[in-house]
């Protein structure tokens, strides 16, 4: 465990629990988590993950800038349910995009575990863009990833890394819980 690591742990946890709170803040506190995991992970060879960390960074951006524009009139941000064919899209494109990844990192890297590192980052994508849109599905797929990260980073030797993201599928089904009663509360709007 580096310092680098325990502040990017203590970073992440903070965003994703200002993120169910629905807390603008979650934004700023989720770009400095993403630069400190940026450096984290280049140290671990997990390539995949250290990109991830740059894409997280630019849709923290594109997430505070959506998030202000779903702010509704007392304050809080507003839920959207996304339509069928947006879920099936999403998850479709991002397991291609993955498996690519994946066959990439394969021949040209010395990534341990290529396939799982590129699916988890792609998959992490889109979880990061349902987010930023306010979509209650984001959650689903924060649950699932979180669980395998979890095992990934304990393989990598990344032990207080695999215990934040313990904590994150605990957080996530936190965050779901929030968001979907928000969305009941408030009649989340279908979007496409």
């Amino acid at each position: 465990m580096s310092l680098t690591e325990l502040f990017a742990v203590l970073f992440s946890a903070a965003g994703v629990w200002l993120t169910g709170r629905r807390a603008m803040l979650c934004w700023p506190v989720m770009l400095v988590a993403s630069l400190l995991y940026g450096v984290v992970f280049w140290q671990a060879h997990l390539y995949a993950d250290t990109g991830l960390q740059g894409v997280f960074a630019a849709l923290s951006l594109y997430g505070w800038w959506g998030w202000l524009r779903g702010v509704r009139d007392e304050g809080a941000v507003q839920i959207v349910q996304p339509a069928r064919a947006t879920v099936l899209r999403g998850v479709a494109l991002s397991l291609a995009v993955g498996l690519l990844m994946g066959a990439a990192l394969f021949r040209w890297t010395d990534d341990p575990n290529p396939v799982l590192d590129a699916l988890l980052s792609v998959f992490s994508v889109l979880g990061q863009i349902w987010m930023a849109r306010r979509y209650l599905a984001c959650w689903v797929v924060w649950v699932a990833v979180d669980i395998v990260y979890t095992a990934l980073f304990v393989v990598r030797h990344l032990y207080l890394t695999a215990g934040l993201y313990a904590a994150f599928v605990i957080l996530a089904v936190m965050g779901w819980t929030q968001w979907r009663a928000a969305a009941r509360k408030t009649g989340a709007s279908p979007a496409g």
